[in-house]
C-alpha cells in the first residue's frame, strides 16, 4: 500500500510534504511549487485533503488543495491515486485545476486552468 506521507518531487520540480496521514485519510503539508523558486517569493503553500481508505489490495485515491496565499490570489484543487511499481516504488499521480481570481462573473470564464 502506498503511503502518500512525505516529501514528493514532481517532473516540474516542484516539492510537496505530507506531514502524516490520520487514522480518517485527513492530512495537511505544504507545497513549494517551481514558479515561486524562480521568483523573489520562495514560499511554501499550506495543503490540506484527504486519502480514500483503500480496500484490500487496493491503490489509495486522494485530493487535498493548496492555497496560493503567499504571492497569488488562486487555489488549486488536486485528484489522484498513489500506485507502486513491481520495484517497490510509489508514485502518487494527480490532475489538477487552478482557479486565480479574476474582476467580475462575466471573465470567470478564464479563471480555471
Amino acid at each position: 500500500q502506498c503511503q502518500l506521507s512525505g516529501l514528493w518531487r514532481n517532473e516540474q520540480d516542484s516539492l510537496m510534504e505530507i506531514l502524516a496521514v490520520r487514522d480518517d485519510g485527513d492530512f495537511q503539508g505544504k507545497y513549494l511549487t517551481r514558479v515561486t523558486l524562480a521568483s523573489s517569493c520562495a514560499c511554501a503553500s499550506p495543503l490540506k485533503g484527504a486519502q480514500q481508505q483503500p480496500s484490500e489490495g487496493g491503490w489509495p485515491t486522494f485530493a487535498f488543495t493548496v492555497l496560493w496565499d503567499k504571492f497569488s490570489n488562486a487555489s488549486t484543487a488536486f485528484a489522484g491515486q498513489c500506485f507502486m511499481d513491481a520495484g517497490g516504488k510509489e508514485t502518487p499521480t494527480t490532475t489538477w485545476l487552478l482557479h486565480k481570481a479574476v474582476g467580475s462573473l462575466e471573465e470567470d470564464w478564464k479563471a480555471t486552468r
